[in-house]
């Protein structure tokens, strides 16, 4: 799609974006309304949090080895998410608006696996569960990691879905639907696979956006494993009747795919310049840093350098790599909390911030910081293994966590330039980590470029456009959508070293 993005009515328009995190969900009413006047022809989309509910990978006792088993509670999930629609249909009929659409963005990889009545068979298991470590030699031994890349463009990581999948005790009769389809499935009926969330399992053919067939029979998957493909701005069907009882939505309500993997939503979001190089770190849980391409990179040195080629809205691609990110801070807080020091965020941020340069850092993409434990105990040995100390205060702790991540930031950055020709003269920060002085003044000064920060809902903000252009609230291409962005929140910019 080209052109500028324009409203199609004067009268502010409503929609309901669900965007749920591995620590919190949230359900939003996003409101479009056209610009300010006749100069200003550029709209503007406005977002309420209109429910809130936490998340968490749950513990669900040890299997046969001894290990601990992590799972999602998705019928909890499922049933936050009906309650948020329902508050967020209650508001929009207060002010004489109807809902006229939702859509969902979730984590990736994850999935839940339903028989073909539509009932869930097993425990969903989470991403930092550890029953793929025995799994990845084992699917290696059936394709090699050099013939995954040259197919599905994809970063080693060993939770991504075909590990999972080799995990599972049988596959037999029954479809595998990832998070953001699962939840769509319960709400109308229909079972899709977003493109956007398909691209991070490993098994769908980078080059041509399909399921790859090759890999789903040298992995013994059968062929229906996965519902068939649906791209964002597309619709997996309307709500069940049973829905709209529950909700108050009108009967007839769309569920329009978006970006459901939470990052493309997010990236669909971040407000560059038309004809701009795009270079972006999505900060959150986990850090996704890297630029936006037309076309894959399925070089061996890209593969050596662990770069992943994820879709996006519009048929784009993510070539990036996961960078540890905050997760190493908010499980230390978590650590800290559980010993009794309930210790405010802004408080260890400004303490973190008064220490000197050039501390102590450690490898913030190790595997060693996936599961959940004592964080700042794992932080100061893998300090101590590179030959320093780490303090045991936790101003110290923090800011060896950002100067770690503003390192890893500038090193992706900088290999994803020179891996994929692009040159771009600004890093846009956005997600939760935007909202982090510190973190984006260090990762300004490590990269030795300025940091664009904002927006904060950079993923509501892509759910909630991509929806209204489906609806025809919209027309345009992304340059246009994300015209609307920068025209709908205050940026705040670090300025490199030296400029």
């Amino acid at each position: 799609m080209s052109g500028p993005l324009t409203p199609r009515s004067d009268v502010g328009r409503c929609f309901a974006a669900v965007d749920v995190g591995a620590s919190s969900g949230r359900v939003i009413l996003g409101t479009v309304s056209s610009g300010r006047g006749a100069d200003d022809a550029v709209p503007r989309v406005a977002l309420e949090i209109v429910h809130r509910f936490p998340n968490g990978v749950l513990d669900d006792g040890v299997n046969s080895e001894g290990a601990k088993v992590l799972r999602w509670d998705v019928c909890g999930i499922f049933a936050e998410v009906q309650m948020g629609l329902a508050k967020v249909a209650e508001l929009a009929s207060s002010r004489g608006l109807r809902v006229e659409s939702i859509g969902i963005d979730t984590w990736a990889v994850d999935y839940g696996l339903v028989d073909p009545a539509g009932r869930l068979k097993l425990p969903v298991h989470a991403y930092r569960d550890s029953r793929t470590e025995c799994t990845v030699p084992v699917v290696h031994e059936k394709v090699s990691p050099e013939r995954l890349y040259s197919v599905t463009g994809l970063q080693f990581l060993p939770f991504t879905t075909l590990y999972q999948l080799a995990a599972e005790p049988t596959l037999e009769g029954l479809q595998a639907l990832l998070i953001p389809d699962l939840l769509a499935f319960w709400l109308t009926g229909a079972r899709r696979t977003e493109e956007t969330n398909a691209s991070t399992t490993g098994l769908l053919d980078a080059r041509t956006g399909t399921w790859s067939t090759e890999l789903l029979e040298a992995l013994g998957l059968p062929a229906g494993l996965f519902p068939e493909l649906i791209a964002p701005g597309e619709a997996y069907g309307t709500l069940l009747p049973a829905v709209v009882e529950r909700t108050g939505l009108p009967a007839g309500t769309p569920l329009i795919a978006v970006g459901s993997h939470d990052t493309a939503s997010a990236v669909a979001a971040v407000p560059a310049a038309a004809g701009e190089d795009v270079a972006y770190i999505s900060s959150g849980t986990w850090s996704l840093v890297g630029v936006e391409l037309d076309a894959p990179v399925l070089s061996e040195e890209s593969r050596a350098a662990n770069f992943t080629n994820e879709r996006g809205v519009d048929a784009t691609i993510r070539y990036l790599r996961n960078v540890g990110g905050l997760w190493l801070l908010s499980e230390s807080q978590r650590h800290w909390a559980a010993e009794g020091r309930e210790l405010p965020l802004a408080q260890l941020l400004a303490d973190a911030a008064a220490l000197p340069a050039g501390g102590p850092q450690v490898d913030a993409d190790s595997d060693e910081f996936i599961a959940p434990g004592n964080m700042p105990a794992r932080l100061a040995a893998a300090v101590e293994r590179r030959g320093g100390t780490l303090s045991d205060e936790p101003a110290a702790v923090v800011r060896c966590i950002l100067d770690s991540l503003a390192a890893a930031y500038a090193r992706t950055l900088e290999q994803a330039q020179a891996l994929s020709g692009r040159r771009p003269r600004a890093v846009h920060v956005v997600g939760g980590g935007s909202q982090n002085e510190l973190l984006c003044r260090l990762t300004a000064e490590a990269t030795g470029l300025p940091v664009l920060a904002g927006p904060v809902e950079a993923t509501a903000l892509g759910n909630v456009l991509v929806q209204a252009r489906a609806g025809g609230a919209l027309s345009g291409g992304l340059e246009a959508l994300r015209a609307a962005v920068a025209a709908s929140v205050e940026l705040r910019e670090y300025a490199a070293v030296g400029a």
